[in-house]
């Protein structure tokens, strides 16, 4: 029997991820699973070539308290029916940081949407979703917000 102790929901707080969460819960429910919900903060990703290093560190502090009240919103709203969850915020590159907490916590499945990027957005900005099913040790299980209601 398969077993599903541990649940990984790579989260970015729009409401495509909203679609993507009673999949989460479902999945939970079902394995009776500890949920670990994760945002990655890319901020850092993208900063520090044009923009003066004072103003990117606030910018970054004030990106980091929005990510902290958007937690708290999802865990206060979202996460009620499941009562074994944590939550972690990261900054970094989202595919990296899914990935090293997939290992570092012994996840066995991660659970994510994808936004669908097609064509040169794609290729520019890659996905983050496909880039986390080609790397990752464990299942994957991809949620097309956009299919869902």
């Amino acid at each position: 029997m398969v077993r599903v102790e541990k649940i990984l929901f790579p989260c970015d707080f729009t409401e495509n991820a909203s679609k993507v969460l009673p999949y989460v819960l479902s999945m939970a429910e079902q394995y009776k699973s500890q949920v670990y919900i994760l945002y990655v903060d890319e901020l850092q990703k993208w900063g520090g070539h044009f923009i003066p290093h004072t103003s990117l560190e606030t910018l970054r502090q004030e990106s980091l308290k929005a990510a902290e009240k958007a937690m708290d919103k999802i865990c206060e709203e979202a996460l009620q029916s499941c009562p074994n969850f944590q939550r972690k915020i990261v900054s970094g590159d989202p595919a990296v940081e899914i990935l090293k907490l997939v290992e570092s916590e012994g996840i066995d499945l991660v659970v994510m949407g994808t936004h669908g990027r097609k064509g040169l957005e794609h290729a520019i900005f890659g996905s983050v979703a496909e880039n986390v099913v080609k790397k990752s040790p464990i299942p994957v299980l991809i949620v097309n917000p956009y299919k869902v209601g």
